[in-house]
């Protein structure tokens, strides 16, 4: 049975795990537990930042969702991004990772989103039919564009 809830502070060194296996799965260089402590941190602690959920199976974690949320006036009012979704390999196509996004496009419309948007990396078929199934669709004629900061 899948226990789905939204992600505190306390969840935080249950989550490193599972942020670590995602950043691999996608090939994210970079991930320093300490640095990405630090930031959950601050997220699940202000949330005009954003939320995340944890669903989790029998005690054990099996899914995370972190988004923030970023005002557009193109999309008129608060849009939700979905900055991380991972569900692990054990427990794909249970139902688990349907569950935890039904329950966090619930929560984006009770905050007053107007839109939800994510990156995806375009060899990831499985997640891109997963998400098709569920309405999510290529916005025609963009793509994201990315520029990293000096970090101060």
């Amino acid at each position: 049975m899948v226990e789905i809830r939204k992600a505190t502070t306390g969840d935080i060194a249950m989550l490193l795990p599972l942020i670590a296996d995602y950043w691999h799965f996608e090939n994210i260089s970079g991930f320093d537990a300490g640095r990405v402590r630090k930031q959950l941190l601050r997220l699940l602690s202000e949330p005009k930042l954003g939320s995340g959920w944890i669903a989790t199976v029998e005690g054990a974690a099996a899914s995370y969702l972190l988004a923030v949320f970023v005002f557009s006036l193109e999309h008129l009012g608060l849009t939700a991004e979905i900055d991380e979704f991972f569900v692990v390999p054990s427990q794909r196509k249970r139902g688990a990772g349907a569950a935890l996004l039904r329950i966090a496009e619930a929560e984006f419309e009770r905050a007053g989103c107007t839109n939800v948007a994510l990156q995806l990396s375009r060899s990831n078929d499985p997640a891109r039919d997963f998400y098709r199934r569920r309405a999510y669709r290529e916005r025609s004629g963009y793509e994201l564009l990315d520029k990293t900061l000096d970090s101060p």
